[in-house]
């Protein structure tokens, strides 16, 4: 997910915030919120279709660009329901678990310090694991800053808001380089979709969600999943390193053993262990 300028952010927040009033709120007059809630996120979303085709990354230019027709079709079909005095409860479990998830991903996602915490938690447990299993002497190197229109600077001496990103800069405005015992950079960095924020939250948003459960069973959901999908995650991470730094030089079809295995074959493992 790209960090759009602040105006533009403003979209995500306000159209999240609009479902939250439709999924809470017990009037029924607050159900019409959703509404232009649906079109706000979407078009957020969308927005971010020109950053995936600069990454050459087809899974998520399909899905982001996908998100506003589909946010269209689903506001259409809210205001039908409204209109007819009828209510789905499918739909307004959608509504709430698009609010507990986008939220909270938009919260570490805007605000710098939770940003690097995120990536600097997961990067260290996958270097850890790595010189564990002896799969590779990996470490920590430095921390980056890339805001949009500004000279890329270490996180130390980047001057900026570190508690709300209100300017341009992709998902990899922070990344903190992988590097060799002896300093060698290895030619990854961690960003933060490196850390799985964005599949942990999906789960946190559909089981949020579901207002019949009691809250203790979701709860027991939220501490079985996560654990796994944080773990499976490090496996990944530490796989997509070790075939990195072990085949130097592969090749298929122009690409290189990393592109293929974080574009695609990473991708498609970790959408079907999601479903």
């Amino acid at each position: 997910m790209s960090a759009l300028p602040f105006s533009e952010s403003l979209l995500a927040f306000s159209g999240l915030l609009l479902l939250a009033l439709a999924f809470h709120s017990k009037k029924a007059s607050s159900s019409w919120a959703a509404v232009p809630g649906w079109i706000l996120v979407g078009t957020y979303f969308f927005l971010n279709t020109p950053h995936y085709v600069e990454l050459a990354d087809p899974v998520l230019i399909i899905m982001s660009a996908a998100t506003l027709p589909m946010a269209i079709a689903i506001s259409i079909w809210e205001a039908r329901l409204i209109k007819k005095g009828e209510i789905s409860e499918s739909l307004n479990w959608f509504r709430g678990a698009c609010f507990w998830a986008g939220m909270p991903y938009l919260m570490v996602e805007k605000i710098p310090w939770l940003n690097v915490l995120a990536i600097w938690f997961v990067a260290g447990q996958t270097v850890l694991f790595m010189r564990w299993t002896g799969a590779g002497d990996i470490q920590l190197g430095e921390t980056y800053v890339n805001i949009e229109g500004q000279s890329i600077v270490t996180w130390s001496e980047w001057d900026g808001n570190r508690w709300f990103l209100d300017t341009g800069g992709a998902e990899n405005a922070f990344f903190t380089d992988l590097q060799l015992a002896d300093g060698t950079p290895i030619g990854i960095s961690f960003v933060l979709a490196c850390t799985a924020l964005q599949s942990m939250i999906v789960f946190v948003g559909a089981i949020v969600a579901l207002q019949t459960a009691p809250w203790q069973r979701r709860v027991r959901a939220l501490l079985i999943s996560l654990p796994v999908i944080h773990v499976l995650n490090i496996f990944r991470d530490a796989g997509l390193v070790w075939l990195h730094t072990n085949f130097i030089g592969w090749e298929w079809l122009t690409l290189s053993m990393f592109d293929f295995g974080h574009s695609y074959a990473a991708k498609v493992v970790s959408l079907g262990a999601m479903f």
